[in-house]
């Protein structure tokens, strides 16, 4: 497995489809989190803790055919939309397979309960 830095270098290192899905969430992600972002298990996580992985709060993760967006507390999130996947223990994700599948508002709204269950 590659060891990346930053969450620069993870992106930068990425096919150009997954980039261009990274490209679209990240914003939205560091302006929920801003300054939060590091990496992580490999890939990057945001928390509110002094140091990666203290108080985790969502991660990235791209895969061969698309991205995902997950929450440690995602089961806990209020999700409208059916669209967050549960994962093991507390955890749901969403997948995204193009930048089209990045819905600003509803992913906002996720970050924002997802901090404020970790605060």
């Amino acid at each position: 497995m590659a060891r990346y830095e930053t969450v620069a270098d993870y992106v930068a290192a990425l096919p150009d489809t997954r980039r261009a899905t990274t490209d679209a969430l990240l914003p939205i992600v560091e302006g929920a989190l801003p300054g939060a972002g590091a990496i992580w298990h490999g890939h990057p996580t945001w928390g509110l803790g002094a140091k990666p992985g203290q108080s985790p709060v969502c991660y990235v993760k791209a895969y061969s055919s698309y991205v995902t967006l997950g929450f440690w507390r995602g089961r806990a999130l209020t999700d409208p939309s059916g669209r967050l996947e549960p994962g093991a223990r507390e955890m749901a994700q969403v997948r995204l397979r193009s930048p089209e599948d990045v819905d600003s508002t509803l992913f906002t709204d996720w970050l924002s309960q997802a901090r404020d269950l970790e605060g």
